[in-house]
Formats: C-alpha cells, sequence, structure tokens
C-alpha cells in the first residue's frame, strides 16, 4: 500500500458535470414523488405556521397601539388571548412538519440506499477493477447519511425561511414602504458574498467527502489485510500513512468550515447592521409623528423574522450545497451503465440444460489492461459431460476463460457459447444459474454454516443443505463447531482452516446442482491430507456434469478426458496427458518440473 497510490478515486466513467448549483437536489424527486401526500401535508403544516408566526408582527402592532397606547385593557386581554391561540398553532404546526419531513427524509434515504446498493450489484467486475470499494461505501453511507439531514431537516428549514423571508419583505413593504426601501439596499450586498462563498463552499465540500472516502478506503484495505501487516511489522507505516490521510480530511474540512463560517459571519454583520439602521431611522419617524409606536415595534419584528430568514438560509445553504454535492456523487453511482445488460429480448436457454461449451476466435482485452489481449484467437468446445483441464503459466488466461464464461466480461470479438446459446444473446443471470464455481480462494459470509452452504441455493432446505455438506465431507468439521451448522463462521471464514473453507464452497456447489462446474485451482494451497478429502469431495461432485479445471499442479488433472494447454491467451495444444508429453513441449516440461519432484506422489493417488 504506497502512499503515491491515495488520492481522489477516478474509475472510468463518462465525464460528468460539477454541480455548480442546487440543481442536483432535484434528482432525488424521484424517490420523493411515492410520499407526496406526506410531504403535502407538511407543506400545509409549514404554510399554517409560517401565516401564524408572520401574524404576530399584525398582533404587535394592535396590541400597542389599541392596547398599551390607548390604555385599554380590555383591549391588551384580547390581544394576550389571540397571541396565546397564534402560538398555540405554530406549535402544533411545527409538530406535523417535523414529523413529516423527517418521515419522508428517513423513507427516501432508506430507499436510495437500497436503489444504490441493487445497481452495485449489477455493475460489472470490470467496473470494481477501477474504483475503490471504501469510495463507494462512503458513497452509500456518508453521503446518504448527508441526503438525510437536508431532506429530513436542512431543506424543510431552508422552505420555512423562504416562505418566512416573502412573507416578511412583503409585510415590511405594507407596514412602512420608506424603511422597506432602506431595507433593500442591503440586499445586494448581502446576495454577493453568498454567491461568491457559496461556490468555493460547494467545491470544498465535494473535495472534503472524497478525502473522507480515501481515510475509509485505507483504513478498509488495511484492516482486510491485518494479518500481512502484521508479518511484515507494518504497522508504524500503515499508522503514518493512515494519519496523513485523516489529516488530509482535516485539513480540507477546515478551509469548507472556514468559507462557511465566513459566509455566515458576513450575511449576519450586514443584515443586523441594516437592521439597526432602520431602528435608528424608525425611531426618527416615531418623535416626529410619521409613523406609529405599533408600526415601529411591526417593522422590526418583520425586520428580525427577514434577517433570521436570510441568516438561516445562508446557513442551510452550505448543507443543501454539500447535498448537492452528495446527491452528484450518488447520481454517478445509479446512472453508471452496467457493461454486462441482457439484450431486449434474450434468448431462452435451453431446458434441460447440459453444459456444453464453446469458444469460438474469442479475443479478449481487460478494461484496466486494454492494450494486452488475455486471450487471443481462443476456439475449443466442451460436451456435455466432458472433464476439461486447463493448463499452463500463471497469466496465461486460463482464469480469464471462467470470467468469460460467467459473463463477467464480453470478449471484444468472437463468441462464447453455453449450450449452443452466444451469451450476449442470453440474460447472464440465466446462464450463470447453470454454472458452479469452486475457487482457489473460497468466499465464506460473516453467516452460519448453514447459511454459508445455502447460498447455492437459497430455496433448498435444511435437510439439502445438510446432505450437500455430508457429499462435501464438511459434516465432519461442521458437527464439531460448537452450534453445528448454526455456528458463526466468523468474518470472511476466519473461524476455518482452508480446506474446511474448500469444503463448505464445495457443499454449496454440490447444493447448487449445476450442469457446468468450474474448478478454479481448488486445491492448489492445501495440505496432503485435505488435498484429499477435497478432491474425493470434487470427485464426486464432477459425476454426470460437465467439468471445467484450472490447474497448475498436474497430478491432480492427468485423468481428465482432455487437457488443454494455452499460453499467452492461445490455445496450443490439446489431448490426454500422455499425449501431452509426447507432443507439447511446454506441457513436456511442466510435467518434468512436477513430476521430476513432488508430483509423483499426486499421480499415485489418482
Amino acid at each position: 500500500m504506497s502512499d503515491q497510490s491515495r488520492g481522489p478515486t477516478r474509475w472510468n466513467m463518462p465525464d460528468r458535470p460539477k454541480s455548480k448549483n442546487l440543481s442536483y437536489l432535484r434528482r432525488t424527486w424521484r424517490f420523493m414523488r411515492p410520499y407526496k401526500g406526506k410531504l403535502a401535508l407538511a407543506g400545509v403544516a409549514l404554510t399554517i405556521t409560517s401565516v401564524a408566526t408572520l401574524s404576530i408582527g399584525s398582533g404587535l402592532k394592535f396590541l400597542i397601539d389599541r392596547g398599551l397606547s390607548a390604555g385599554d385593557v380590555t383591549t391588551l386581554n384580547v390581544a394576550l388571548g389571540v397571541m396565546i391561540g397564534i402560538i398555540l398553532v405554530i406549535s402544533v404546526g411545527t409538530y406535523f412538519r417535523f414529523y413529516y419531513v423527517s418521515w419522508v427524509g428517513e423513507r427516501v434515504v432508506a430507499d436510495i440506499r437500497a436503489a444504490v446498493f441493487a445497481h452495485l450489484l449489477r455493475l460489472s467486475p470490470g467496473f470494481f477493477e477501477t474504483a475503490k470499494t471504501g469510495e463507494i461505501l462512503s458513497r452509500l453511507t456518508t453521503d446518504t447519511s448527508l441526503l438525510q439531514t437536508v431532506i429530513g431537516s436542512s431543506l424543510s428549514i431552508a422552505v420555512r425561511n423562504v416562505f418566512s423571508l416573502i412573507g416578511g419583505v412583503t409585510m415590511l413593504v405594507i407596514t412602512n414602504p420608506m424603511l422597506a426601501g432602506l431595507v433593500a439596499l442591503v440586499v445586494p450586498a448581502v446576495v454577493l458574498p453568498i454567491i461568491v462563498y457559496g461556490r468555493r463552499v460547494r467545491k470544498l465540500s465535494r473535495e472534503s467527502q472524497d478525502r473522507v472516502a480515501d481515510v475509509g478506503s485505507y483504513a478498509e484495505e488495511a484492516l482486510n489485510a491485518i494479518r500481512t501487516v502484521q508479518a511484515f511489522v507494518h504497522e508504524d507505516r500503515d499508522r503514518a500513512l493512515f494519519s496523513g490521510e485523516v489529516e488530509r480530511a482535516f485539513s480540507t474540512a477546515m478551509r469548507r468550515i472556514l468559507a462557511r463560517g465566513m459566509l455566515g459571519s458576513v450575511v449576519i454583520l450586514l443584515v443586523f447592521g441594516a437592521i439597526a439602521l432602520v431602528l435608528w431611522a424608525g425611531g426618527r419617524g416615531v418623535i416626529h409623528g410619521d409613523i406609529t409606536p405599533g408600526d415601529l415595534s411591526a417593522f422590526i419584528f418583520y425586520a428580525v423574522v427577514v434577517a433570521g430568514a436570510v441568516g438561516a438560509v445562508s446557513e442551510v445553504l452550505g448543507d443543501l450545497q454539500r447535498a448537492a454535492g452528495a446527491t452528484e456523487r450518488l447520481i454517478e453511482l445509479l446512472e453508471t451503465v452496467p457493461e454486462i445488460q441482457p439484450p431486449a429480448n434474450p434468448l431462452p436457454m435451453p431446458a434441460p440444460a447440459r453444459g456444453a461449451v464453446s469458444f469460438k476466435d474469442v479475443t479478449f482485452h481487460y478494461p484496466s489492461r486494454p492494450n494486452t489481449a488475455a486471450v487471443h484467437g481462443l476456439t475449443f468446445d466442451v460436451a456435455p459431460g466432458e472433464h476439461v483441464a486447463l493448463v499452463g503459466p500463471s497469466g496465461a488466461g486460463k482464469t480469464t476463460v471462467f470470467q468469460l464464461l460467467l459473463r463477467f466480461y464480453d470478449p471484444q470479438s468472437g463468441v462464447v457459447a453455453v449450450d449452443g446459446i452466444n451469451l450476449k444473446d442470453a440474460d447472464p443471470r440465466d446462464v450463470r444459474r447453470r454454472i458452479g464455481l469452486v475457487s482457489q480462494d473460497p468466499v465464506i459470509f460473516a453467516a452460519n454454516a448453514m447459511e454459508n452452504i445455502r447460498y447455492g441455493r437459497p430455496d433448498a432446505t435444511d435437510e439439502e443443505v445438510v446432505a450437500a455438506a455430508e457429499a462435501a465431507a464438511a459434516m465432519e468439521f461442521i458437527a464439531k463447531l460448537p452450534e453445528g451448522m448454526k455456528s458463526f463462521l466468523g468474518e470472511r471464514g476466519v473461524r476455518l482452516s482452508g480446506g474446511q473453507k474448500q469444503r463448505i464452497a464445495i457443499a454449496r456447489a454440490i447444493l447448487r446442482d449445476p450442469a457446468l462446474l468450474l474448478l478454479d485451482e481448488a486445491t492448489s494451497a492445501l495440505d496432503a491430507e485435505n488435498e484429499r478429502l477435497v478432491q474425493r469431495a470434487l470427485e464426486r461432485l464432477m459425476v454426470g456434469r460437465t467439468t471445467m479445471v484450472i490447474a497448475h499442479r498436474l497430478a491432480t488433472v492427468v485423468s481428465a478426458d482432455r487437457i488443454a494447454v494455452i499460453e499467452d491467451g492461445r490455445l496450443i495444444a490439446t489431448g490426454r496427458h500422455d499425449q501431452l508429453l509426447t507432443t507439447n513441449a511446454l506441457y513436456a516440461r511442466l510435467a518434468a518440473l512436477q513430476f521430476g519432484s513432488d508430483a509423483g506422489s499426486g499421480l499415485a493417488a489418482q
């Protein structure tokens, strides 16, 4: 993990415009639309509370001019009762506004998270070659949490204060046009810093989110590789590099906070400076008899409402700008088009599944290595029920064959077919349903043994799961776990040995009962005893189904129906073990290297 590799994540997606305004927030409307009924109720409550709040100014004018100035106690009592009634209306309306807006905020963010995650599951592995998992998780959690704050709180505050601002300005003009003109003088001076600093806050907000994503990405990478970190005594180096990421995130956040602080400070200075000016001018008007004390009191109230609204909007504007940046990042994910998609009218896969495989002049380059062909002009067929082994040096393209069969990628040219159907003409999910995969490094999920095996077929009964575990020779160790099948296997299966993980993966494949079985170095990392157990489980699994095996240890594939030798992405020879020993120099050399040392015992075990 070199520090040179750190920095904002950029993957191969179409360039998208930066959010120079709040228009990106409108993109969340499609998630809010289903709940427009509750939004309407929140809007009604918001309108009622805003009108009630503004009516306090008129009540204040009535209280002073008709009650205090006239010395009328009855009028004073009536005015007090009306004021209490208005306050009750504001209180009840605020409750309903808060409840409905908060409910919509939580619901919408839950829907966005679900939509983003569902979309991520549809993206092909090519996307994840160039994207960091930590960056994606940051968008899924941090950015959506920011949206929740905005939709469930800040947006409501902004709308309420915009209403107050419009209503307050209107009442200022009605109450005293001359004083309202003085207030209007400060508007350009307030708007200008909002525009200038707002742009800077928006830019720094996105940069701050990227830095936080870098922090999460680094931490995740280090923690996932904690054994390697400690084995190489790399803790101090990683601690220093992580601290560097944290400090960069802190520095960016402080620049954003400084910009937001300046924005709020300047606005407050100008707005309340204007109020002081209005007080001075209004006081002179009362002294000269041009306006009544009630008019001045009402005007000051409305001026305070307007000032508070402007200050609140300027404060919330920073949150809205950050939310616009977060929305942009989420929309980037949601609008990323999966490279692997079913055609508009996919061809149905033949039933029953046979497991026939065909490669015809296939050439493929990985997205991260566009100038180097992983396979080139590859042509071969595998008959139903045939056992074919793929051998060759590391990097020859063997695993790429499996990636193309699973349609994780599409070749740039040529045809990959299963059961006679070009994979590009079929729904990828239909193709994958008839394929079982056992990899060199099996994936064990943070669940119990039962659920890990059931992953192969979610609708399987408990009895079927147990039968699959027994067929894979996995029950002998599962039965010894504290809770048997219900035992938690730990994150990434840390409570299991390598051989036990493999047998869980084999049980998963047995439960799936695929027509085509792909074994990718399934025994290469095991000791002799575990290899023998796993090999026996695999032999039971291979009966009656097409099997393709990737193996570096030739002793495990000498009994294959056919061995395909691949070098530099090209198929250079096919045949049985004894034939290839005499007809292919590469295979003969690989066999000599292995059978001349430790492979003889492996041959004897066949």
